[in-house]
């Protein structure tokens, strides 16, 4: 079962964007962080339910989030981060331009452990 997703449960949510089958959310992508002044950037994370994993839903939500962030909100640059054997989303992410910019030591605590991942970026500006 899914739990409903709202923003309370993560305060600094800048926007997110769910797709919904059969009353169940079966994806996310979410902006969080939006740094304003000279940075211009803005964390961007995503996540697919399994069984729906390979149909392309968090590439053509990413696309359409960069576009928002082009076109709406005049950003600079993206963020995201994967787990180091998060290849898909690896691949998700390089095929949207991001560029890998190094690793972080246990980034963000997932399962109860620190875990480490792999930084990526995308330059809007390009």
């Amino acid at each position: 079962m899914t739990a409903p997703w709202t923003t309370d449960r993560m305060p600094d949510l800048a926007s997110t964007t769910v797709i919904v089958k059969s009353d169940t959310i079966i994806s996310r992508i979410n902006l969080t962080r939006i740094v304003r002044g000279p940075f211009q950037s803005v964390n961007v994370g995503y996540w697919v339910d399994k069984e729906h994993v390979g149909q392309g839903l968090a590439s053509v939500a990413l696309e359409n989030v960069i576009n928002h962030c082009i076109k709406d909100l005049g950003l600079h640059r993206l963020q995201a981060g994967t787990l180091l054997h998060n290849l898909g989303s690896q691949k998700v992410l390089r095929k949207a331009g991001f560029e890998p910019i190094g690793i972080a030591k246990k980034y963000l605590k997932i399962a109860g452990t620190w875990q480490d991942h792999l930084l990526f970026q995308r330059i809007l500006s390009e």
